[in-house]
């Protein structure tokens, strides 16, 4: 660890522009910044639209916090997190061509919930054969319902030299805050990563049932409900 002040850092959470989300980006902001948090990372599934939504309310009207535009990549081999994004990468790519797209634009890479055997995690094959391309593993997410998948992904962080994430993976606004990465404050994607390999982790599982939020959601969107253009 570091003497220098450390700043909380919520890795992985949805707004609304995802199907499975009822959050607004503001609403989001609102709670990260009662939680404490001063780093969030929005990253709706296959769009940066709520990263840039949110990124410009905070620099209006939360400036005490910091958003990471990011996006949860469906890849034809699982999902893939990318963060510092300047363009949206494109789903059903193989996870190879999403890293690269990722790269490219000078953003970082990370694999999502590994290992969840109820969501679109990266299996460990496919692990295995990204990991020298990958920036970093979520090694706590709150929504994991199983606490053995979190402990695999530091397993395996461990294993391979990377460094681990902690994320809310928010889908509602009252998740926002529940797992977060202590670390030391980074100016740039690469400072992040570096940053990463010398914080920790913090938080702790939530409910179960908080997976029904994300059903209710896909509902209304069924309905026809949807977030604003």
């Amino acid at each position: 660890m570091t003497d220098a002040p450390l700043i909380r850092a919520d890795l992985h959470n949805h707004s609304y522009y995802s199907p499975d989300s009822i959050a607004s980006p503001e609403q989001l902001l609102r709670r990260a910044k009662a939680r404490g948090i001063d780093v969030l990372a929005v990253t709706d599934h296959d769009t940066t639209r709520g990263g840039l939504v949110a990124q410009e309310l905070a620099a209006k009207s939360f400036p005490e916090l910091r958003v990471i535009v990011g996006e949860e990549v469906r890849t034809r081999d699982g999902e893939i997190l990318g963060l510092f994004l300047s363009e949206e990468v494109p789903r059903g790519l193989s996870a190879e061509e999403t890293l690269a797209r990722i790269k490219a634009q000078g953003g970082v890479a990370g694999a999502p919930h590994p290992y969840d055997a109820f969501r679109s995690g990266l299996n460990p094959q496919v692990l295995e054969r990204i990991a020298p391309e990958l920036d970093f593993i979520e090694g706590l997410n709150a929504r994991m319902v199983l606490s053995s998948h979190n402990r695999r992904a530091v397993e395996f962080a461990e294993l391979h030299g990377l460094p681990t994430s902690a994320a809310s993976d928010a889908h509602s606004p009252r998740e926002v805050g529940r797992a977060y990465a202590e670390m030391p404050d980074f100016a740039t994607a690469a400072e992040f990563v570096e940053s990463l390999r010398k914080g920790r982790l913090r938080g702790r599982l939530s409910s179960p049932l908080i997976h029904l939020i994300s059903r209710y959601a896909k509902t209304r969107r069924l309905l026809g409900w949807k977030p604003p253009a």
